[in-house]
């Protein structure tokens, strides 16, 4: 768990962390995650994050993988792809 607070993988996960505010610090803004949540009543094909993600790729449109990474790790992003290293997508 704590890996997922020291090197978050998915671009949201990122967005959310990033936006936690720091006991002490003063800032004039809180980061935020641009865009709109979408529907949860009707939810888009692929990625649900895809419309707020720097890293869009075209097949977020349509899938959403789930890739084992080192550690025991995984992540439904296709940003890790390369670093799935050959792996074939977790079920799920």
């Amino acid at each position: 768990m704590r890996s997922l607070f020291a090197d978050p993988k998915h671009p949201y996960t990122q967005g959310l962390l990033a936006s936690i505010p720091v006991l002490g610090q003063i800032e004039d803004e809180l980061a935020t995650i641009p865009g709109t949540v979408p529907s949860l009543v009707n939810p888009p094909a692929g990625c649900r994050f895809k419309e707020r993600c720097a890293h869009r790729f075209e097949k977020c449109d349509q899938d959403v993988p789930l890739f084992n990474l080192e550690g025991g790790r995984q992540s439904r992003c296709w940003l890790y792809e390369a670093e799935a290293a050959g792996a074939r997508p977790a079920e799920g």
